[in-house]
């Protein structure tokens, strides 16, 4: 008891809060068990106070920077680019050495997709948290073990004979042998040898994706029932009274595209315990559903309704699915008050139709099975707060944001689910004896967005099955044909280095890029533009996914150079084009199509015209109409920020953004739609910057003085140590004087982007087009220069014809040769107005 009270006082624990986790009748039974904030906390500084490790927050749940993942769906998913080698060598990201946190994490679509099983069981859920502490390059194997199993035998006090390990037991296939390293670990901590079990690939293999870093892992298991049992045939076997709470990952490998593994050149803990799952064991429940986390939402689900109480019920015992429905709804209406408060509004395109899957299916519950009034979904939102916004302080500050977008998806969604359900029974009455429900299911989950699962569970209650054949052809041929989307935007975007290549630039001491020549341009005396051309060493060339010493005529290839004046792809902002020549040979020009960044280095995409030797001397020219363009774009972006706020208010916030030299594509979170004349006042709020032509001036600044400015627009992603502060019409160092309000008064922003030195030369910006992607997040499209006085031009003609249309469709003509002549006039209107993509005319007459 020495070693456990000094833990104990070391993490400040309350006398009296731990118990022992037996389910039998003891002394321990009438304590008053830990809540699930004191387990929370009792993690994290456990591993920050004994162990040293950095306690970082959660990321939020829409990934930053991953479009091949729908949700952030454990907590690695924020350090990828560590485990990659991508992290931004001046950032915070590429110091962590030992990390620790508690994520929210969702797993709901894509490969990891609980939302099925939510409700079935005890322990299946869409959104939950996820405790881990992660060593990157630093402790390994035995350390992460060690701590591991102090913390859940020392300070939370489980007993070690209701714990069981897993470890790989190797895989001949793959050549590999059983993890005797980790196994021997678990040994020499004394856990009897019974409790130390291997298991194959599946279990016990973790992969981040079909490419890409993976390992061994291990994981520790909790006995439920104890006592004199020995409960090892039961780990993994699906068993409710043995689970798994806390999976340790070994990253030693690399998994290449041709299926092999590679050894990493860093090796790195990743650690993952469901909070929800340790809180039922330390609470003495049996269920996820009986802990404090959800106890509160269960007790106003049964007030709200007025039904029958929670009864831990499930399979047959669960007579009309009641129990069922109050796990659905409780973990559902977490989960949407999480997503939401991180800016995933229900919508149509991919994870913001999850959500809507997601919502829908916790309505239908409340609604047909426990006969919930209307609003009865948003009323728990105050609950969820209560439970969760200590530690998510995100949660209390968009309530009511939250509450109304439920409300208002609630009431579209019933008028859709008595259509789907008409449908459905029109369909059952015409098949006949047939068991199998026809293709139609697939029309209504496309076409009414009704999800696939609440057509099931419809169909289930009828006692009628699904098509499952058909109906896995049209989701196979759906995936392929998203699969193959992302295929060819990975391939349009260019060359990438992957963690063999970064580490061998690393430790051959490649520095990494010096782009600072990308700011080197001025405005000469005429007024125009001057970029200067940038000298530079061809130190690597990349191609076949190897570097090479020469590529040779003809052959596309990644030049990396030792400075660079292009800018890269990033921040929102398309990469420059342009050429590099040979010193000494400037009559072959060499293409630069793109720029993509990795781990510091600018890898070039160039296709070579001749052949290109390391160590080459080289000139390098960017396409200066081109970059001039997206230069003028990416300040009108800024300018269009700072006019959104003024006109919507603080409360809007930018949920991103794109830069390209034909446009600029911008979109916008705010509480309300954005009306006509809203838009008409953002225009000419930028309108009056331009035409005062202020400067703009940018600064580079450590981020800690930086996050300080009042009045500073920041979009959520990791920023480096050093950021670029672009402030319009005040310099840089007023508004980072201490107390000045100057930023709150004008644009400032934190940006790597290039911009423009005077506001003026973007000269002139029409919004052409404005929608709502998902409620409460507004796509603005606009364009600048002499493509917006062309806009204005077309859009005040097109406006012309429909007022002349207009007038005589009011004279009335009811010959029907006169009607076919008005419909061919409104097809050509239609047709002319197309080019334009919805342009805005003046009176924002929209086509």
């Amino acid at each position: 008891m020495i070693v456990v009270d000094s833990v104990r006082r070391l993490l400040r624990a309350p006398p009296g809060r731990l118990c022992c986790p037996c389910r039998s009748r003891c002394s321990a039974a009438s304590a008053t068990y830990p809540s699930a904030g004191w387990v929370r906390q009792t993690f994290l500084r456990f591993f920050q106070e004994r162990h040293r490790h950095q306690v970082v927050p959660s990321a939020p749940v829409r990934p930053r920077g991953d479009p091949g993942l729908l949700f952030v769906n454990a907590g690695m998913n924020q350090f990828k680019p560590i485990f990659l080698g991508t992290a931004d060598p001046q950032s915070d990201l590429a110091r962590y050495r030992r990390v620790t946190n508690s994520q929210k994490c969702m797993r709901a679509g894509g490969k990891h997709n609980d939302l099925e099983d939510v409700g079935r069981d005890f322990y299946h859920h869409t959104f939950f948290e996820m405790l881990g502490n992660w060593s990157f390059g630093d402790y390994f194997k035995e350390e992460a073990c060690s701590m591991a199993w102090e913390l859940l035998t020392q300070v939370y006090e489980i007993p070690k004979d209701r714990l069981y390990v897993t470890y790989f037991g190797g895989d001949s296939s793959l050549g590999l042998s059983a993890d005797e390293e980790c196994r021997d670990v678990w040994l020499g901590l004394g856990v009897p040898p019974s409790h130390v079990i291997p298991f194959p690939l599946r279990e016990n293999f973790w992969e981040m994706g079909d490419t890409g870093p993976c390992g061994p892992c291990t994981e520790i298991h909790y006995d439920h029932v104890g006592g004199e049992r020995n409960a090892a045939a039961l780990v993994n076997q699906g068993n409710s009274d043995v689970v798994e709470i806390w999976n340790l990952v070994f990253m030693q490998y690399s998994r290449e595209a041709d299926g092999s593994l590679r050894q990493l050149p860093q090796h790195h803990v990743d650690t993952g315990m469901g909070l929800e799952r340790l809180v039922t064991v330390l609470q003495n429940k049996h269920s996820n559903y009986d802990t404090d986390l959800f106890t509160p939402i269960l007790d106003a689900i049964h007030k709200g309704c007025k039904g029958p109480r929670y009864r831990s019920l499930v399979g047959e015992a669960d007579v009309g699915h009641v129990n069922m429905a109050y796990r659905v709804v409780a973990d559902h209406v977490r989960a949407l008050s999480v997503c939401i408060a991180d800016g995933v509004y229900p919508g149509m395109t991919r994870t913001e139709q999850v959500l809507r899957r997601i919502l829908r299916r916790a309505m239908r519950f409340s609604s047909e099975v426990l006969h919930a009034p209307p609003g009865f979904l948003a009323s728990l939102v105050p609950v969820v707060v209560k439970v969760l916004g200590d530690a998510y302080p995100e949660l209390r500050r968009n309530m009511d944001q939250i509450i109304n977008i439920i409300n208002e998806n609630e009431a579209a969604f019933h008028s859709s689910l008595l259509l789907g359900q008409r449908i459905i029974d029109r369909t059952l009455q015409q098949m006949g004896p047939s068991k199998l429900f026809p293709e139609i299911v697939w029309s209504l989950y496309l076409n009414l967005g009704f999800p696939l699962d609440l057509i099931g569970l419809i169909l289930e209650e009828k006692g009628v099955r699904l098509d499952l054949a058909a109906l896995e052809q049209l989701v196979q041929e759906d995936a392929k044909r998203k699969a193959q989307t992302q295929r060819e935007e990975l391939e349009r975007s260019g060359l990438h280095l992957n963690v063999h290549l970064l580490a061998e630039l690393q430790q051959g001491g490649v520095p990494a890029t010096d782009s600072s020549p990308k700011y080197a341009y001025e405005l000469g005396q005429d007024g125009r533009y001057v970029f200067s051309p940038c000298h530079a060493t061809v130190l690597k060339l990349y191609k076949d996914q190897s570097f090479q010493t020469e590529v040779g005529e003809g052959q596309c290839c990644g030049v990396l150079l030792d400075r660079t004046c292009f800018y890269a792809e990033q921040g929102g902002q398309a990469s420059d084009q342009g050429y590099l020549v040979r010193l000494g040979q400037e009559d072959v020009l060499f293409p630069v199509e793109s720029v993509q960044l990795s781990g510091g280095y600018m890898i070039h995409k160039v296709i070579a015209p001749e052949t290109l030797q390391v160590g080459d001397q080289v000139q390098l020219f960017v396409d200066e109409a081109q970059r001039l363009a997206c230069m003028v774009n990416h300040t009108a972006t800024h300018l269009l920020n700072f006019a959104l706020r003024r006109v919507l208010g603080d409360s809007t916030q930018q949920q991103g953004s794109h830069v390209t030299a034909e446009r600029l594509r911008f979109d916008i979170r705010t509480k309300e739609g954005v009306t006509v004349q809203q838009l008409q006042e953002v225009e000419a709020v930028i309108q009056e910057l331009i035409e005062q032509n202020e400067a703009v001036y940018t600064a580079e600044v450590p981020v800690k003085l930086a996050s300080g400015i009042q009045g500073l627009r920041t979009v959520d992603e990791v920023y480096p140590n050093q950021v670029r502060v672009v402030s319009v019409g005040v310099p840089v160092e007023r508004v980072l004087a201490p107390d000045s309000t100057a930023a709150v008064h004008t644009s400032v922003e934190l940006c790597c982007g290039t911009h423009v030195l005077k506001t003026g030369t973007v000269q002139d910006l029409a919004i052409i087009s404005e929608h709502q992607l998902v409620k409460g997040i507004s796509h603005i499209i606009a364009v600048t220069g002499e493509q917006a006085k062309q806009a204005r031009e077309a859009g005040q003609s097109l406006a012309k014809e429909v007022d002349i249309l207009s007038a005589r469709v009011k004279l009335g003509s009811s010959s029907i040769p006169e009607m076919q002549r008005l419909s061919k006039e409104v097809g050509y209107l239609t047709k002319v107005s197309a080019p334009f993509h919805r342009r805005r005319a003046p009176g924002w007459l929209v086509f």
